[in-house]
């Protein structure tokens, strides 16, 4: 496929070449957007960008129609981040989508001037990206979608499928620093005021470190396992899934990616929506709006899911007062 794709290439370009300067000079140039993703285009990443393309085409926008949008996938490789903003910049585009701390503030770093549409797990405002919320002053604005009170309610949550839980065990990827000190802060004030105790922070930034971490908790048996919200382990989410199963260990995720292939609970942003949001922003800076007077939005979407058929396996029973706020049972 990929020599197919080669030479439909050529054959454009060679097309292009053949048209009459008048003709070309008539066509008028579409807007580009340069997309800056740390991840890759999987399943997930699609059903994302179908709601980033929504936001764009509720401002007017039809990508491919009058409007471009060029993808930089970092791969999971965070320190990619900066020589692809770079990239983007050189291709000229009219502003730049940023879907991470880490790719905001790479884009950031490149340009001071080109518009920067950002999601944000972090108070942006502490991530340096703007100069308040509701006046971002600077070339970037977005959409926070993560606080502590996320994260406190997460475990939380957990908490009251296994009411007789005393021990959590907590996996963060150290490679995410500034996400994975603030959700340390959080869960470790979280679980003190549950009165739980934290028995154990498992760093795991590799396959391997994971299946490290995992061994660990087979022979400590944490009675709950909280996972930190960060891209490379949302990547390695059937992984994670398939051996928190393994472990007979109940553990609470970020998002639906993780319990929509049998993980037993996630709580956390609608992110296919917070897309449609960065779609709807980048829409309005392409008709002329300045970040600096677009607001951050914070999102307003959160979704408690649960894998009923992975709780029935832990031997679990969902109380009816966690039925009654759970967004959707998967059976």
């Amino acid at each position: 496929m990929r020599d197919v794709s080669r030479r439909g290439v050529i054959a454009l370009v060679g097309g292009a070449a053949a048209w009459p300067l008048a003709a070309r000079a008539q066509q008028p140039a579409m807007p580009a957007i340069g997309f800056l993703n740390p991840t890759s285009p999987d399943a997930n990443v699609i059903d994302r960008l179908r709601g980033f393309r929504q936001g764009l085409k509720d401002t007017g926008y039809v990508e491919g129609e009058n409007v471009t949008v060029m993808y930089r996938w970092a791969e999971g490789q965070f320190d990619r981040l900066p020589a692809l903003a770079t990239e983007l910049l050189q291709r000229r585009v009219a502003v730049i989508v940023a879907t991470s701390n880490a790719a905001a503030i790479a884009a950031q770093a490149a340009t001071k001037t080109i518009p920067i549409v950002f999601l944000a797990t972090e108070d942006p405002v502490k991530l340096g990206l703007v100069a308040s919320l509701s006046r971002p002053s600077g070339n970037a604005t977005g959409l926070n979608f993560f606080s502590g009170e996320v994260t406190g309610k997460r475990l939380e949550l957990l908490r009251e499928l296994v009411p007789a839980a005393t021990r959590v065990a907590v996996l963060v990827n150290p490679a995410n620093v500034m996400t994975t000190e603030s959700t340390l802060r959080e869960v470790t004030a979280a679980a003190g005021a549950m009165g739980l105790e934290i028995m154990r922070v498992a760093n795991a930034g590799t396959s391997r470190e994971i299946n490290a971490a995992f061994d660990t908790f087979a022979r400590e048996r944490p009675d709950l396992l909280f996972v930190g919200l960060d891209v490379y382990l949302n990547n390695r989410r059937a992984q994670l899934v398939t051996l928190a199963a393994r472990h007979a260990l109940p553990a609470i995720f970020s998002n639906r990616d993780f319990t929509e292939i049998g993980g037993l609970m996630s709580y956390g942003t609608n992110i296919v929506d917070a897309y449609r949001q960065i779609g709807v922003y980048a829409g309005r800076v392409l008709k002329g709006a300045k970040p600096a007077d677009l607001p951050v939005v914070q999102a307003a979407k959160f979704e408690l899911v649960i894998n009923a058929e992975t709780a029935k396996m832990l031997g679990l029973t969902v109380p009816p007062s966690l039925l009654a706020i759970t967004d959707e049972v998967i059976e």
